[in-house]
This record gives C-alpha cells, sequence and structure tokens, in this order.
C-alpha cells in the first residue's frame, strides 16, 4: 500500500508516519510539503520521476504554494489520478472548507484532533478503514 502524505506541519506528518509504521499493514508512506510538491509527485515530474502513484492520499487543506482544494482539483481533473482516494486531514473544521472538499471529490474529510492521543488513534481509524475495510480501486 502506497500512501501519499501532503502535510506541511513537520510534527504532523512525523507522528502520521510514526503512527502508521507499527501496523500490522504494509503500508509505504511518503511525505511532500506543499500542494505544488503533491503535484509533482502525483505527475512524475522532477524530482518525481521515478515515483508510484499512490493508493490513498491523506491531504491538509491548509498548504504552502498550492492549498488542498488545488490538489483536490488537479486530482479530480486527471483521468489516472482520478480514482484514487483522497482523506482530508485537516484542522481546519470550517463548514466551507468540508463543503467545498466534498465538492471537489474528496473522499472524507477528517479533523484533527488537538491532543497527541486522539490524534493517534484518528491516524489509526484511517488507516483501519482504509487500508482494511474499503476495497481501494
Amino acid at each position: 500500500m502506497r500512501l501519499l502524505i501532503v502535510e506541511d506541519n513537520e510534527a504532523d506528518a512525523f507522528l502520521i508516519t510514526e503512527t502508521l509504521q507499527p501496523g500490522p499493514l504494509a503500508c509505504d508512506p511518503v511525505v511532500v510539503k506543499d500542494g505544488v510538491e503533491a503535484c509533482d509527485y502525483l505527475h512524475a515530474r522532477a524530482p518525481y520521476q521515478d515515483a508510484a502513484q499512490p493508493d490513498l492520499i491523506l491531504l491538509d487543506m491548509n498548504l504552502p504554494r498550492l492549498n488542498g482544494h488545488g490538489v483536490l482539483r488537479e486530482i479530480r481533473r486527471d483521468e489516472r489520478l482520478k480514482r484514487i482516494p483522497v482523506v482530508v486531514l485537516s484542522s481546519s473544521d470550517a463548514r466551507p472548507d468540508v463543503e467545498e472538499s466534498y465538492d471537489l471529490g474528496a473522499n472524507c474529510y477528517v479533523t484533527k484532533p488537538v491532543g497527541l492521543q486522539e490524534f493517534q488513534s484518528r491516524v489509526k481509524e484511517i488507516e483501519n478503514f482504509w487500508l482494511s475495510v474499503a476495497q481501494l480501486p
């Protein structure tokens, strides 16, 4: 299972990858730090020309250079990418962010909890559902 994590907050990216590592599922996470880098990765542009297409994308909304909504637009416009499930994992619980994310084709929207244990628990729930319960394309 290839997982692309689009997250500009280094601490959150570290927590996500560390939470996933001990899991029973074979997950190969790659972290990119902004929306432009995510698009470069997804389109296999330098320096990601050898990158494998992810099976699942965890996408933050508040990103530098190109926000999560811009990344979602890019993913859903591309025939090769549009079926990849995208889980928005954002600190924003603003109704317009949630609604626009779904309008743009997000598969689910999850608000990041504030506490460490709650955050790790939420990541495990995402992992369990998307890697154990759901059938991926």
